[in-house]
């Protein structure tokens, strides 16, 4: 491990599990942050992570055998396990769970938890059955007891198929949590990180709302300037959770998407989303959808047209911007507008209760549906008028300015 003047070090315990893939971003992360990083890789996660990825990443020799003469008579376990700041393990697999609160030093992973004295902290990963069952709740609440720290699990879905908590939680907030054990000054670990810690609810796309089983009411919007948002705030260290309309476009890194088609669906998907640090809604909502939705598909015929009754979808946005417990610190929407744009954001600003709204002009080329866009950010006291640009361009401008707020 390079030893950084002035800097911290990590013991990072890589356990098995589909989740062990993120512990190379864990891993970047803290390396890009200037943490030293030595790590230790057990069977079960070597069958997932090879110790080449991680001793790329962490500029580190990896560490896999007790009984290793060479690394016994370079370095010790019980030197090893002493050897940092602080011993992280990620993933952390009921069975490392068990054999740490119950003393068990069977390979290198548990010896050096037995022997360390080092703070540790875990970060659970595991089916939603195996993290619910008591033995596991037990040995958490053991561990808890001898001063162990924990960060998460997440909520979610699981590779397995089912849904519940024990996901492994997200990079940046195992990150977050580390920093916190650390004591690192904030200044220097989070000057590239500015949202660790922090979660993101975002919107995006268009909604959908059938009229029949081939036809339904929808908008032009791509989806594209929300993906890039939601990306832009993984990328600034938030837990990003993206509530997304049809679209054909693929999940930005680090980001956990929930698809839906339908305004009412959309709207239950974020407030199941909160509490969140700064919501997003940039997706181009319907207003309305029909009161009634025919089962079979509608036949033209000779008695002209069908008519259709309409009902007013929710309102999102000024539903999430209200007052109460669950509102996010920052709320941010969107205005599409053709005409009058400052003005009809202006209006919206003050009709919806939110803290800013990003406005563009839709008839501009290349707007709507395409890569580029042009926006004003107003606020309360001051509108901003910004260049026309990439909407990766606007986005990471969004995402630096909500660090900035937040």
């Amino acid at each position: 491990m390079s030893d950084i003047p002035g800097g911290k070090r990590v013991l990072l315990i890589v356990g098995g599990g589909v989740a062990a893939y993120k512990a190379l971003e864990l891993t970047r992360l803290l390396r890009k942050a200037g943490v030293g990083v030595r790590p230790i890789l057990t069977k079960a996660g070597a069958e997932f992570v090879t110790p080449l990825s991680l001793a790329a990443l962490s500029e580190d020799k990896v560490y896999d055998d007790l009984f290793s003469l060479t690394d016994e008579a370079e370095m010790g376990h019980i030197q090893l396990s002493r050897s940092a700041d602080l011993v992280v393990v990620a993933p952390a697999t009921a069975d490392l769970i068990a054999k740490a609160a119950n003393g068990l030093a069977g390979d290198l992973a548990s010896t050096t938890l037995l022997a360390t004295d080092k703070p540790v902290l875990m970060a659970p990963a595991m089916n939603v059955r195996m993290w619910l069952h008591p033995a596991t709740q037990r040995n958490v609440a053991t561990l808890k007891a001898d001063g162990v720290s924990f960060v998460g699990p997440d909520e979610g879905a699981m590779a397995c198929g089912e849904f519940g908590p024990g996901r492994l939680a997200e990079p940046p907030e195992i990150f977050a949590a580390i920093v916190k054990m650390l004591n690192a000054p904030a200044e220097e670990i989070f000057e590239a990180w500015p949202l660790a810690g922090k979660r993101a609810l975002v919107t995006a796309g268009p909604t959908f709302e059938p009229i029949d089983p081939v036809r339904g009411i929808t908008n032009r919007s791509s989806g594209r300037q929300g993906y890039a948002i939601a990306g832009a705030l993984a990328k600034l260290g938030a837990k990003v959770t993206l509530v997304s309309g049809p679209v054909s476009l693929p999940t930005p890194a680090g980001v956990e998407r929930v698809d839906v088609e339908t305004a009412r669906e959309m709207l239950a998907a974020a407030q199941a989303a909160l509490p969140a640090d700064v919501g997003v809604f940039v997706a181009a909502v319907a207003d309305w959808r029909v009161d009634e939705v025919f089962g079979s598909k509608l036949k033209k015929d000779k008695g002209g047209p069908p008519a259709l009754t309409f009902v007013e979808n929710p309102d999102i946005l000024a539903t999430l911007a209200a007052s109460g417990p669950n509102r996010p610190k920052l709320v941010v929407g969107f205005a599409a507008e053709t005409d009058d744009v400052e003005a009809h954001a202006r209006a919206k600003l003050a009709r919806k209760g939110c803290d800013w709204i990003i406005a563009n002009d839709v008839t501009e080329p290349g707007v709507m549906g395409g890569t580029e866009n042009a926006v004003l950010l107003i606020a309360k006291d001051h509108t901003e008028r910004w260049e026309r640009a990439s909407k990766d361009d606007v986005a990471r401008s969004i995402a630096q300015r909500i660090a900035e707020a937040l």
